[in-house]
């Protein structure tokens, strides 16, 4: 399994099958029909085993909360991304909303508590 370290590497099949796309936050990167639905954590494993993945983790604590949970090097990696239709993305979510500006660890992220939610564009 590869991390794709920014988009001028990542040469995208214009079919798919896609590397998974990893979120800090539940986003539409595009306009589009999406499905959203929970995911545990050995499916998430799965998804990137099976598919590989794309970080577009804009904040470190996000970036290790994922390198934890999924077993791999997920690195930080603040870039503009847009989900290709038939692509999945991961996104981490938090059970509370943080203050605004507020830039939280990977161990106060474990603290508030979070979910993985599976991002699918449909269309």
């Amino acid at each position: 399994m590869r991390p794709w370290e920014n988009l001028e590497e990542l040469q995208l099949p214009s079919d798919g099958p896609y590397p998974v796309a990893l979120f800090n936050g539940p986003i539409c990167t595009t306009t589009g029909l999406y499905r959203v639905t929970l995911l545990d954590v050995e499916e998430a494993k799965d998804l990137i085993r099976t598919f590989g993945f794309v970080s577009a983790v804009g904040h470190q604590g996000s970036a290790e909360v994922f390198s934890q949970i999924l077993e791999a090097d997920v690195p930080m990696n603040r870039i503009e991304y847009s989900q290709k239709i038939g692509q999945k993305a991961i996104a981490l979510k938090l059970k509370i909303r943080p203050p605004e500006g507020l830039i939280l660890s990977a161990a106060e992220m474990a603290q508030i508590g979070f979910e993985l939610l599976l991002l699918e564009r449909l269309d």
